[in-house]
Formats: C-alpha cells, sequence, structure tokens
C-alpha cells in the first residue's frame, strides 16, 4: 500500500511539473490536461506493444478499491475544498438561479442525457439496459468551474455570472452523486424500488447529509475560534474531512453534500471569525495543493484504467457523439432556468451562452465512472466518460475566455 500511494504521489508531483515548465497552462486545468496528456502517452505505449506494461498497471489497479476510494474519501475532499472559497452571502444573492440549475436541472440533465446516451448506443449497437444510461446522465451532470473562473476573472465578467457558475457547480456535485448513489442503489438491488422509496433514500441522503455537515462544520468553527495556531487549525480541517466521511458512512448519508455545508461554514464563519490572515493563507494553500493532487490523480486514474482496455474506435466515435449531446442537455437545462428569471429580475447579456459553454465536465464525473461496479456496462462507460470530459476541457476549457470576452464586449 505504501508503495502505491508513493506511487502515486510521485506521479501528480510529476504532472504538475511539466505543465508548470513546458505547458504553462493555467495550474487547475494546465494539470489536468497534462494527465489527459499522460493517459493519452499510456494508450499509445500500449498500442505499440510496450513489453509488460499491461500487467504491471494491472497489479497496480487491483489493489484499489474503487468504490471506497472515490465515493467515501476523495469526492469528500474534492467538495470541501471547493466549498472553502465560496461566499455566502454573494450565494444568497443569486440563490434562485443557482438553486433551478443545481437541483432541477440536474434531475432534466440526467433523464436527457440519459435518454440520449441510450439512442446513441442502440445506434451503434450496443444493448445498455435505460438504468445503467441514466445512470451515465448523472455522473457526466456536474460542471467543474475551475478553467471558466479564471477567464471570467480576466474579461472582468459580471458578478452574477461568476457566483452563478460556483454556486451552481458547489451544489450539482452534492446533487448528482445523490442522484447517482440511488440509481447505482436500484441496479445493485436489481428491482426498481417504489416512488416512496426512491424519495425516501435520496431524502436520507441529502437532507441528513445537510444536517450532519452543519453539525460538523459548526463544531469544527468553534474549536478553530477557540486556537490561534495555523497547524492546529488546518488539522481541524483535515480530521474534519476524514473524520467526517468515515461518520457519513457509518450513518448512511451523503458525505459530499455533508463536506459542502461543512466548508461552507469553514470557509465563511470560520474564516471571517475565527482565523487571522496567516491561517487563512495556509488554509487556502493547503486545500488549493490537496484539490489539484487530487484532480491530477483522477485523470492518472481513469488513464491507467482505460490502459486495460482494448481500443474502440466504435466508443471514440460514440463519446463525440454524446459530447455534442452533453452540450445540447447543457443548453436545455440552463435556457428555461434564465429565461424564467427574466421575469423577476435583470441577467446579464450573454448569461446562456456562457453558461452553456462554460459547463465543462471534470474530476467529479471521472470520479464517479471509476467507481461504477465491474462490467461491460462499466467499461463501455467508463471509456465515454472520458472521451466527454477530454472534449470538454480541451474544447470548452480553452476556448472558453474567447466566449466570455466576446459577450463582456457587448453594450
Amino acid at each position: 500500500m505504501l508503495e502505491l500511494v508513493a506511487a502515486f504521489i510521485c506521479l501528480t508531483t510529476l504532472l504538475t511539473y511539466v505543465n508548470y515548465r513546458f505547458i504553462g497552462l493555467p495550474p487547475a486545468i494546465g494539470v489536468m490536461v497534462t494527465a489527459l496528456l499522460f493517459s493519452l502517452i499510456l494508450q499509445g505505449l500500449s498500442l505499440v506493444g510496450f513489453p509488460g506494461l499491461e500487467e504491471r498497471v494491472e497489479g497496480l489497479m487491483n489493489q484499489i478499491d474503487f468504490n471506497d476510494l472515490l465515493m467515501h474519501w476523495m469526492l469528500a475532499f474534492l467538495l470541501f475544498a471547493g466549498a472553502l472559497h465560496v461566499n455566502l452571502s454573494d450565494l444568497r444573492s443569486y440563490r434562485w438561479p443557482i438553486g433551478l440549475l443545481a437541483t432541477l436541472g440536474v434531475l432534466i440533465a440526467t433523464v436527457v442525457i440519459g435518454y440520449l446516451a441510450h439512442w446513441v448506443f442502440a445506434l451503434f449497437g450496443w444493448q445498455v439496459p435505460l438504468i445503467y444510461c441514466l445512470l451515465f446522465g448523472a455522473l457526466i451532470s456536474p460542471t467543474d468551474p475551475i478553467a471558466v473562473l479564471g477567464a471570467l476573472r480576466t474579461a472582468n465578467a459580471p458578478k452574477p455570472l461568476k457566483t452563478t457558475i460556483v454556486g451552481e457547480s458547489l451544489f450539482n456535485d452534492g446533487t448528482a452523486v445523490v442522484v447517482f448513489t440511488v440509481l447505482l442503489g436500484i441496479i445493485q438491488l436489481g428491482e426498481t424500488p417504489s416512488m416512496a422509496d426512491t424519495a425516501i433514500l435520496f431524502a436520507r441522503e441529502a437532507i441528513g447529509g445537510v444536517v450532519f455537515g452543519g453539525l460538523i462544520g459548526y463544531a469544527t468553527y468553534r474549536m478553530i475560534k477557540s486556537v490561534e495556531q495555523y497547524q492546529v487549525e488546518v488539522m481541524l480541517t483535515l480530521a474534519l474531512v476524514i473524520g467526517g466521511s468515515a461518520m457519513c458512512y457509518e450513518l448512511h448519508v451523503s458525505a459530499p453534500i455533508a463536506m459542502v455545508v461543512a466548508g461552507l461554514i469553514i470557509g465563511n464563519l470560520g474564516r471571517n471569525l475565527a482565523m487571522n490572515d496567516m491561517t487563512r493563507r495556509y488554509m487556502d494553500g493547503f486545500w488549493e495543493l490537496i484539490d489539484d493532487m487530487l484532480n491530477a490523480l483522477l485523470f492518472a486514474l481513469i488513464g491507467l484504467e482505460l490502459l486495460l482496455l482494448p481500443f474502440n474506435w466504435m466508443h471514440l466515435a460514440a463519446g463525440g457523439v454524446l459530447a455534442l449531446a452533453v452540450l445540447l442537455s447543457r443548453l436545455l437545462t440552463v435556457a428555461p432556468a434564465i429565461v424564467l428569471l427574466r421575469r423577476w429580475r435583470p441577467v446579464p447579456k450573454g448569461t446562456v451562452r456562457v453558461l452553456t459553454w462554460g459547463g465543462l465536465r471534470g474530476g467529479v464525473s471521472v470520479a464517479l465512472a471509476l467507481s461504477l461496479p465491474l462490467g461491460d456496462e462499466r467499461d463501455l462507460l467508463l471509456s465515454i466518460t472520458y472521451i466527454v470530459v477530454l472534449s470538454s476541457i480541451l474544447v470548452q476549457g480553452l476556448s472558453i475566455g474567447r466566449v466570455v470576452r466576446k459577450v463582456s464586449a457587448q453594450p
């Protein structure tokens, strides 16, 4: 196990170095792109028959329990790190667009993408059960705002736009994870539960996560407020995520949602009332490092996992079609919500365009795909997820700046 941890820490560090030294993209998106390039290199080496590569990778990957690692731990760390930097007062000001996109938007996207995926898979001759297609819809629904935020800041985009993108991403991650968990539970049970049972499971995961996250977040805030040493304060947040995630697992509530709520409390109450300037600097630096390392690790993991699957041009073609379908579903969820909101409050011009093109897919989608149970459906959905996320980061992530500047230049 120690060798496994050492290998992945060295790998993520190398990816970060390569981006800084040779590629020069913003750190958040650069690490992802570098990890994706690394996985493509591995695919190339596998295709030319690099001796012993697949056996070594298979031995490494067999040591990992993806469901436990990703669903119970890594997602909690990623979402807590993201929530730390969200301003709660800004969220309250734009709660309606954020709430609509992060709840109803995710449910609509799950259904739209799920049925489109079912149609595309049938078109390619693959008989994939609808429940797995809906599962794909849920795992690909979460958006990643990291790459977009840099472009929004550079272009001096309106504050409502920036706040909506960050807030939506934060909460749609939690919603999508709960929907994914419910659908995965249905698959594992082997039978379709009643609407009442599904609603109870959803409520227990979501509401239980909110309540428990609020309790442990507030308790940690009070502890941070009672000390004046940044080392202790940072360690308290680390213990919050590790211990809180373990308790969520035992209580059968959503750890990702609990960590979002706890992160909001620490990032607002804790930051403003319990931390000095030095603690804020160290706290931000520590959790930014965790976030970057985990994102790099996720993309390295999916690259290694795909190395064990035979290369399939049909998967590549289907992934390209579904990347367009995901973009279409994004437009279908964003446009009605913004049109509805315009009845009650002003909305900046170009909001639909920026929110649609800025709906990047990233680490959370990769983590959910990797946590799927073993089987033919997992192999297919893993490949498709990789292609959709890859196209999202490379096409949308590297061009969103131009879209924002064009929208901002409009009178």
